[in-house]
């Protein structure tokens, strides 16, 4: 039976394609139509999606008449134009799932657990916002729910948009803001309106309605620092309550939530094992509705999942590129099926040089004070990095045990948010962290994503013609 999962009408539209437990494609809706988090699906990634084979069944992430009625309610987002339609998707049996479900769906069912929590922690989807399972053996029951207006996620997307940044999109800016603030200044005024991980003060999904105080300059950093804080402190709380209520040692966590990278490191020290699939957002929920229906774990190779770049991993050229330029644009393979870049659509570059930073956040046309990621191989990140787990798809920031060694891949804090790289995991890009190992003595790279502030990442060889065309640089491919 050949599933395809569909997500759309949110900030990140998406599809995936299961057959039999396989995962055949799963890509963004953003990556074809050059629309940042796009909202709706378009012809160009059903094309992707049909070339593995027409589907047998459809389905869908949520159930929009329960949205449309929490919005009739209590207002909100998530109208707009009608669905996407395609006449290759008319008339095929579909199943709706919840929001949360398809969340849960995504993340445990990709895991390699039979035995697990399951955490999910978002905005808000139909009515829920915050919801614990219990995964054991194929099945997913729910024991907790918190509903609309309460919720993790529209709190840090409230104060997103305090501090002058786009809510739902740009919650990843503040993030890195934070850790050039002083969280003290005001972290006491921040938690009155999330004073315990079960109670926040009035509906932040309509914003923060009550800050008098004119946000200028050092005190934008300040209150990010503080919003960081206060969100971990009952990040922890409500982790902790969740070993407690399930008795499980191994943790899923999903939701736009489990995207804070700072936040998810200290979830190491609550459960033995977590897992956080690398598309924990709305996007990966088509993979959790197909998944959903499926009913079973699939089989999980790893976040290369998208348009496909043919051609073997360019590692001579990378390695050209590291030692004459000290920075490598690179599209080859199937593009990554997540937020992050992970070696297939990446600028990787020499961490060494203190100036790299700088010239990279040029290149990508962002804001100076934004932090990059080391790419690290699998059996040294213990030595560079404060860890004792892997971490595969840049999904914890520990501290860095070198910084003067690597000085670009460092925040101001002194965390990084790394990347372990292991030949399971991508064996082109771990020959590359092999070969600069032995060049540099430094088995560490910066690696960020190919593209320009506020655009979607490359996706395929039309876009690397077109890069190279605008911006007279050449990307390895």
């Amino acid at each position: 039976m050949r599933i395809i999962g569909v997500n759309e009408t949110t900030h990140d539209a998406a599809m995936a394609v299961i057959e039999n437990g396989e995962i055949l494609f799963a890509g963004h809706a953003e990556r074809y139509s050059k629309q940042k988090n796009d909202w709706y699906n378009n012809d160009l990634i059903l094309m992707d999606a049909l070339k593995h084979g027409s589907p047998d069944k459809v389905a869908y992430y949520e159930k929009p008449w329960l949205k449309k009625i929490r919005i009739a309610r209590h207002g909100g987002f998530g109208g707009g134009r009608p669905h996407y339609k395609s006449t290759v998707l008319a008339g095929l049996p579909t199943t709706n799932f919840s929001h949360h479900y398809s969340h849960a769906a995504a993340g445990y069912f990709t895991s390699s657990f039979v035995d697990a929590a399951i955490v999910v922690l978002d905005a808000i989807g139909e009515f829920e916002t915050s919801t614990v399972w219990k995964g054991e053996g194929e099945k997913i029951t729910q024991v907790r729910r918190d509903k609309y207006p309460f919720s993790f996620g529209l709190f840090y997307s409230a104060f997103t948009q305090l501090v002058g940044l786009k809510p739902n999109e740009e919650e990843y800016i503040m993030m890195g803001m934070a850790a050039y603030g002083n969280k003290d200044r005001y972290y006491e005024k921040v938690r009155s309106y999330f004073p315990i991980y079960y109670t926040q003060k009035g509906n932040l999904h309509r914003g923060i309605q009550d800050w008098a105080e004119v946000l200028e300059g050092q005190a934008r950093f300040d209150l990010a620092a503080a919003v960081q804080q206060v969100f971990e402190d009952r990040l922890v709380e409500y982790m902790t309550m969740v070993k407690q209520t399930t008795g499980k040692k191994n943790l899923v966590f999903m939701g736009g939530c489990a995207l804070n990278s700072k936040a998810n490191t200290l979830l190491h020290g609550i459960f033995k094992n977590v897992w956080i699939m690398p598309n924990p957002g709305d996007a990966g929920s088509a993979l959790g509705a197909a998944a959903a229906l499926y009913g079973k774990h699939l089989n999980w190779t790893g976040p290369y999942l998208g348009t496909n770049i043919p051609g073997r991993y360019p590692v001579d050229r990378i390695m050209d590129a590291l030692i004459r330029d000290k920075i490598a644009p690179v599209a080859s393979g199937k593009a990554e099926y997540g937020p992050r870049a992970l070696g297939n659509r990446s600028i990787l570059a020499d961490p060494r040089d203190p100036n790299i930073k700088d010239k990279v956040n040029l290149i990508k046309k962002r804001e100076l004070f934004r932090p990059f990621a080391p790419i690290v191989m699998e059996e040294y990140a213990t030595r560079w990095f404060d860890m004792d787990y892997y971490s595969p798809y840049m999904q914890y920031t520990p501290i860095c045990l070198k910084p003067r060694l690597i000085p670009s891949v460092v925040h101001a804090d002194g965390t990084s948010r790394v990347q372990t790289v292991s030949k399971r995991d991508h064996a082109g890009l771990y020959e590359v962290l092999e070969r600069w190992y032995a060049y540099s003595g430094v088995p560490v790279l910066l690696n960020t994503s190919l593209n320009i502030k506020g655009q979607p990442m490359l996706n395929d060889q039309n876009d690397v013609l077109e890069w190279e065309a605008h911006y007279n640089t050449k990307i390895i491919s």
